[in-house]
């Protein structure tokens, strides 16, 4: 079971055919997401103003607490070139924008049933159409961070130029994860319940709001075990840092991406014909 999991010919296909289906259907997922939105905020004063809003809020909320209550002074020496704040919205952000992508696709099909039982409906857009509205965190929290970096520490870095690699990857990794979790919560209802449990606790197992070497010794394996731990290293030596100070984490980053991606095309598509039956 194993090795069919990182059968290199099954994956491949997986990844040619899921993103095939992505090209093919691009322009409904985009339309879905921006219906998505624009549906969550109907009727109310401020209408799609909230979709800026409220990560931005998230975002300070975050900074409040750890950068004014438990202020923690760093920066201005090489090995830590920039100040906290930057520190801490270099991995926020990419993680806020992977968990909403997480809380919300998880219940993709099972809150579609009438969709999932129309067979010219391509269901894999669902879990697609919620990854898509998650990247509004991403866009509105990677350039306020950029922005806030140039106002306050008076830099620009170089590495800043390798975000729109980063985020398709990303993309990957999430759209890849949306589909997993997807179809195992048709048959596994309690996926959910888990899953917020998970990015409650998931954030304080990777080094967000503290640097690594604050950690003592006998809880660094739990950082280690987090895949979100690389995914937050190559945001910060790409926003905070300014060069590979993590290797490892973008070998597992570049790696993993397409691995999750594959891994979650293939158990949907191999799942798909039951759903129907389940919901």
């Amino acid at each position: 079971m194993l090795g069919q999991m990182f059968n290199p010919a099954a994956n491949a296909r997986a990844i040619r055919e899921g993103l095939a289906l992505l090209r093919t259907h691009t322009r409904l997922i985009v339309e879905m997401a921006k219906e998505d939105l624009a549906g969550r905020y109907r009727g109310q004063i401020l209408g799609s103003a909230w979709v800026l809003i409220h990560p931005l809020a998230i975002t300070l909320l975050y900074l409040f607490i750890f950068g004014v209550v438990f202020a923690q002074r760093i920066g201005g020496t090489r090995e830590l070139p920039l100040d906290y704040t930057t520190y801490l919205l270099a991995g926020l952000i990419p993680w806020l924008t992977f968990q909403g992508a997480m809380t919300t696709t998880v219940n993709a099909i099972t809150s579609n049933a009438a969709l999932v039982k129309q067979f010219v409906f391509p269901i894999e857009a669902l879990p697609a159409r919620d990854v898509a509205s998650s990247t509004v965190i991403w866009f509105v929290g990677i350039i306020s961070t950029l922005i806030y970096v140039v106002a306050t520490q008076h830099v620009a870095m170089a590495t800043w130029v390798l975000l729109p690699v980063l985020l398709p990857l990303e993309l990957l990794a999430m759209i890849g994860t949306g589909l997993l979790f997807s179809a195992i919560a048709v048959f596994v209802r309690d996926l959910k319940d888990f899953i917020n449990l998970f990015c409650l606790i998931a954030m304080f197992l990777m080094p967000v709001f503290y640097l690594p070497g604050w950690v003592p010794p006998i809880f660094k394996p739990l950082m280690w075990v987090n895949p979100f731990t690389y995914m937050t290293w190559v945001y910060q030596d790409t926003i905070y840092f300014g060069r590979i100070d993590h290797p490892a984490a973008w070998v597992v980053f570049f790696i993993g991406s397409p691995f999750v991606f594959a891994w979650g095309v293939r158990l949907f598509r191999s799942t798909k014909p039951l759903f129907s039956t389940v919901l």
